[in-house]
């Protein structure tokens, strides 16, 4: 019989900041587990219909260019999306499952229950979980050069929320100000300067700042 094909989709899981790869770990575990206990289903019940409900978790990373203390440049791996991980999943609709099936609730409540983690994005721990879409999922793929996209050289970035910093290059060169938001995903800063006596927000490439 012609195995009933799936449909896998990417779900976010929220994770403590530094828990990324840890939680990664466990839920390979998860996996290799159920695919054991997948082929054990499948010789003492051949002709069940049978699936995978984990298949897949991945931390984004991308390539960031920075400078090394001597001077030099440097490149190293830096998370797309820190706090958060990928997995990919086909999740019964059912929650306690049918005809001896796992529904819902059994994976997603041994990933909620591993350390660092704090739930599924956008859902309650009573609901099933949301997945992304696949114009989001191809939009982080584009960040970490999975798929083409627009070329997009990720700097270090060594700035933080409420840093007092000078701009030194461009329009507004010389004027100083703090940050106000860190837009990673274009490289640049948001920071509030004074301009005619009004404190105004202008966006600056994080080559053209330096701190205070």
């Amino acid at each position: 019989m012609a195995e009933k094909k799936r449909n896998y989709e990417w779900y976010v899981v929220q994770t403590y900041t530094g828990y990324e790869q840890k939680v990664e770990k466990e839920i390979n575990l998860l996996i290799e587990g159920e695919k054991r206990k997948l082929e054990e289903d499948k010789l003492s019940s051949p002709g069940q219909d049978l699936y995978l409900l984990l298949r897949k978790v991945k931390v984004p990373m991308r390539e960031v260019a920075g400078v090394s203390k001597s001077g030099k440049p440097v490149k190293r791996n830096e998370k797309v999306l820190p706090g958060y991980i990928l997995v990919e999943m086909c999740l019964p609709q059912e929650a306690d499952g049918v005809d001896g099936q796992k529904g819902w609730k059994d994976p997603c409540s041994k990933i909620r229950k591993i350390q660092g983690v704090n739930g599924f994005v956008g859902t309650k721990p009573t609901e099933r979980p949301k997945p992304i879409s696949d114009a989001e999922y191809n939009k982080i793929l584009v960040q970490t050069g999975e798929v083409k996209g627009d070329k997009v050289n990720f700097i270090q970035q060594d700035f933080d929320v409420t840093d007092r910093v000078t701009i030194t290059e461009g329009p507004f060169a010389t004027f100083s100000g703090v940050v106000e938001e860190i837009l990673a995903d274009k490289n640049k800063l948001r920071i509030n300067v004074q301009i005619f006596g009004r404190a105004t927000p202008v966006e600056v490439d994080v080559t053209q700042v330096k701190k205070i």
